[in-house]
């Protein structure tokens, strides 16, 4: 889920930014600082939209930087469970698909993406519904719940579904639709 955060912190600005206003020093800082990085409590940090408030300053014996309490807004993703996100399949293994949401990628394991039995084509890449003919292949958007969330220093895991009713590759979904649209309701 991308949360726009208000966070107060300390906020190291270097020698170089001196020349520049308080507030834009302080906001290039947080920039470099964090915009990319992940914090396990609080996400992904996208983007560092506003600062609100800058303290007075204090210097540090040895550190040439000037250390300023600040409050600012920060644009973070945290991936929650039971959330329904969409996402682009950024490779097929044969263990699963992985999906580029927002800045992470998750897993969809093979037991978890159709109702069907599956082939694997190891030489084109794609995943095969071996009754419905649903195929999943790289670039394809798809709709999918978030099961499970570790995000972690060294390494993070993101395991999503697409084995639920309104779930899936958005293509199927679509011809899913159409295909309703087209059946005539039946009377009772």
């Amino acid at each position: 889920m991308f949360k726009i955060l208000t966070i107060k912190d300390e906020v190291r600005v270097p020698p170089t930014k001196f020349d520049l206003d308080i507030e834009e020093a302080v906001k290039k800082s947080l920039q470099e600082q964090i915009e990319g990085k992940l914090n396990v409590d609080i996400g992904v940090f996208l983007a560092v939209t506003e600062v609100l408030s800058v303290g007075e300053g204090k210097i540090i014996p040895e550190d040439g930087a000037i250390f300023y309490p600040a409050e600012y807004k920060v644009l973070v993703f945290q991936p929650e469970i039971n959330e329904i996100v969409i996402g682009e399949v950024v490779d097929i293994t044969e263990f699963g698909a992985f999906v580029r949401i927002g800045p992470l990628d998750g897993l969809v394991h093979v037991s978890q993406i159709m109702d069907d039995k599956i082939a694997y084509d190891t030489k084109n890449a794609t995943i095969t519904g071996k009754k419905t003919g649903l195929k999943l292949k790289e670039g394809d958007m798809i709709r999918g719940r978030v099961v499970s969330v570790s995000l972690g220093k060294g390494r993070s895991k993101i395991a999503l579904t697409m084995r639920q009713p309104y779930l899936g590759a958005l293509e199927w979904l679509e011809r899913d639709k159409k295909k309703k649209v087209k059946e005539p309701k039946k009377e009772k």
